[in-house]
């Protein structure tokens, strides 16, 4: 419809004192694609009633709604909140009257939005004015496996994702999802994940890697205690084994046999304790056998394999984990040089940078593989490069303390790209602006977080890292990634994250010098900091930015006259309980005892009202309430026939009655006419005025 359709509905309601004010609700509903929600088109009310009011927009499947705030003025008393609905139909709040701010953009979750509004009792109103409008939402942005890979085409209804693991890992799930068409787009299923299996058996192997098993999901799960690989490789070819990682735990275990059958000879055994051969063993033949027995895998201990066939006379291709090389023969003949060199964040460690193949009868490398590690910590320069969290893509080790600090030109700032931050909630990632001197936090980051982008206001900033010693509360996290870039310096302050449990509006579009961020909070949690930063004549925010805190306390409910209370927390706390007690000669009427409780999502709430203290006389004297209730009734009555009856006395029998009372003797003359004294031109005036001569 072009119109919005109204229904408007009256109810009274019954209040005891005094006659209450009509109630005037109606019902609005929008499903263009664009429109205005104005309160100037309600009905006028009449006096002595209030309005409540739902405004409900729905568009088509896919879209959302967006709200702009296009002005807002309300007295005390009234009440106006956005309203969505998630995919689970559950109503959330988005938000209320005390958040809203003119410009200010609230989108809907699904393809449904509301407006409540309420005005005071005393049928006071304002004024208020939304736009919306539809926009297309999306599928949520699909989560990379850990040791995986995800690419997305599209993110809006029929765009795919495709998952695929690093070598050696299994895909658990399934390898595409598709954005499905919904009030809140979903994909297709689950997002996969990545897992080391158990064992297994490779045919023409030829190369991969063998992993410890992943960790099975859940507290009471099964543990992988003993497994086993068999490797197979064509029949004219020997198998590398490359031990890029072995980290053993004191009761865990790992074999390697150079055939599949018992009698196969041990090419490294870690329970005899003898030295671990990072270089690698090779097979007497074309096939390997490996098991490892362990209590409980987890991401500290286990190993990682890679293994390689290779054709006698020639050395086995080597292998750079997070690196590259070159070579001069593609073959590995004797005489192979392969010259080594890391990805962007590593360094090159434990090896040399270049290696020779050599010995014609038996070839082999004159020395092993480097490793390329990520470094923890450094000094960084150039137009661009990476930071990747200790030991990146292994999980980071615990009681790490690393620093970075890069310096681009004095007329350039750093621009960092942050692709992956998953942390452990007592880990913490620092960004710092500035020189050693002078520094300013520019944000710190725990847990996990998506995507985002922060930049300098100086040619210098520190990036730095701590991992908890113990690990034992949290765990640890899969790490980060973070690409830097020298950006030429601009007229504007650095872009803010967003909070967690809140959101921030802007002032304007380009952050330019007195532009200001707004960060407001969820319902149920409280803003810690400064609400509004204001971007500086040097091109820095005036505050740092605040978070939002779960709101764990109830209000001070008050006290009560005339009684004493006792509290069991005093600052209030979920659970704390408030006992009221009357001074003598007074009675408490209401609860005695309210306890503060927590609501989700909501702010803690009291359990009941404040009682009162009445005076004890007034509600116990001799005449309770019904006596004394009857003996006014008496009275009234009494007086009642003791007027009725000199009513009708004045009214029908003096004249006619033998009674005289002095105060209504009679006058000396009869009844006078409608004509008043003053009027009668016969009235005169004397020096007797006892009596007067009148016109009938």
């Amino acid at each position: 419809p072009l119109n919005p359709t109204t229904l408007f509905v009256s109810t009274p309601l019954c209040l005891l004192s005094s006659p209450p004010p009509a109630v005037s609700g109606c019902m609005v509903n929008f499903s263009d694609p664009e429109g205005y929600i104005d309160s100037s088109d309600d009905p006028p009310l009449p006096d002595g009633s209030f309005l409540l009011c739902t405004y409900t927009v729905t568009v088509y499947t896919g879209y959302g709604v967006e709200l702009q705030v296009k002005s807002v003025n309300l007295s005390e008393g009234e009440q106006l909140s956005i309203r969505g609905v998630d995919e689970g139909g559950a109503l959330l709040v988005l938000a209320n009257h005390t958040l809203l701010v003119e410009g200010q953009v609230i989108r809907s979750p699904t393809n449904t939005i509301s407006v409540y509004y309420r005005s005071s009792p005393d049928g006071g109103m304002g004024m208020f004015q939304l736009h919306y409008q539809i926009f297309r939402l999306s599928c949520a942005l699909p989560r990379r496996p850990h040791f995986g890979e995800v690419s997305v085409l599209d993110l809006l209804p029929g765009g795919t994702a495709r998952f695929h693991c690093q070598m050696g890992y299994h895909l658990q799930g399934a390898a595409k999802l598709i954005c499905l068409n919904a009030s809140l787009p979903v994909w297709s299923s689950k997002e996969p994940s990545c897992r080391a299996l158990c064992g297994g058996s490779v045919k023409n192997a030829t190369v991969g890697r063998i992993l410890s098993p992943s960790p099975h999901p859940g507290p009471n799960a099964t543990q992988d205690r003993s497994c086993s690989w068999s490797l197979e490789a064509p029949s004219v070819q020997r198998l590398h084994l490359h031990l890029e990682r072995l980290a053993l735990g004191p009761t865990d275990r790992l074999v390697l046999w150079s055939g599949l059958d018992a009698g196969s000879v041990v090419l490294f055994d870690s329970g005899r304790g003898g030295p671990i051969p990072f270089e690698g063993v090779i097979s007497e033949g074309p096939a390997v056998r490996v098991q490892f027995i362990t209590d409980q895998p987890n991401h500290n201990t286990g190993f990682n394999i890679r293994y390689e066939a290779f054709e006698r006379g020639h050395c086995y291709e080597p292998y750079l984990q997070n690196g590259n090389f070159s070579t001069n023969d593609p073959t590995y003949g004797v005489g192979t040089v392969v010259q080594f060199s890391c990805d962007p964040g590593h360094s090159l460690e434990q090896g040399p940078p270049v290696i020779e193949c050599i010995n014609a009868r038996d070839p082999y490398w004159n020395d092993t593989e480097p490793l390329c590690k990520a470094l923890c910590g450094g000094d960084l320069a150039g137009s661009g490069g990476v930071i990747l969290s200790p030991n990146w893509p292994e999980w980071y080790g615990e009681g790490e303390d690393c620093s970075w600090r890069i310096h681009v030109g004095e007329d350039k700032r750093v621009l960092l790209d942050i692709q992956l931050l998953n942390l452990s909630d007592s880990d913490m990632l620092t960004i710092l602006d500035g020189d050693e001197v002078t520094t300013r936090i520019l944000g710190q980051y725990v847990g996990g977080t998506g995507p985002f982008k922060i930049q300098s206001t100086t040619p210098d900033l520190t990036v730095t890292f701590h991992s908890d010693p113990a690990g034992l509360i949290f765990g640890k996290g899969e790490g980060f990634i973070i690409n830097y870039m020298e950006v030429s310096r601009n007229d504007s302050c650095p872009d803010l994250p967003e909070i967690q449990n809140g959101w921030k509006t802007t002032s304007h579009t380009a952050l330019v010098r007195g532009a200001r961020i707004t960060y407001q909070c969820d319902p149920g949690y409280d803003l810690v900091g400064r609400e509004t930063l204001t971007c500086e004549l040097e091109l820095t925010w005036s505050t740092q930015p605040p978070f939002c805190e779960k709101i764990m306390y109830c209000s001070d409910p008050g006290h009560v006259e005339h009684s004493s209370r006792s509290l069991s927390d005093p600052k209030l706390l979920v659970g704390t309980t408030i006992q009221y007690s009357c001074y003598p000669g007074f009675i408490l009427q209401g609860g005695a005892t309210l306890t503060c409780y927590g609501r989700e999502p909501g702010t803690p709430v009291w359990t009941s009202k404040l009682p009162h203290c009445v005076f004890a006389e007034a509600v116990g004297s001799g005449l309770d309430g019904g006596n004394m209730a009857l003996a006014i009734f008496i009275l009234v009555i009494l007086l009642s026939v003791l007027l009725g009856g000199a009513y009708v006395y004045v009214t029908r029998c003096r004249y006619h009655s033998n009674l005289r009372l002095p105060l209504i003797y009679p006058h000396p003359y009869s009844q006078i006419t409608v004509e008043s004294e003053f009027d009668n031109p016969l009235y005169e005036t004397g020096g007797d005025t006892r009596e007067y001569e009148v016109s009938i």
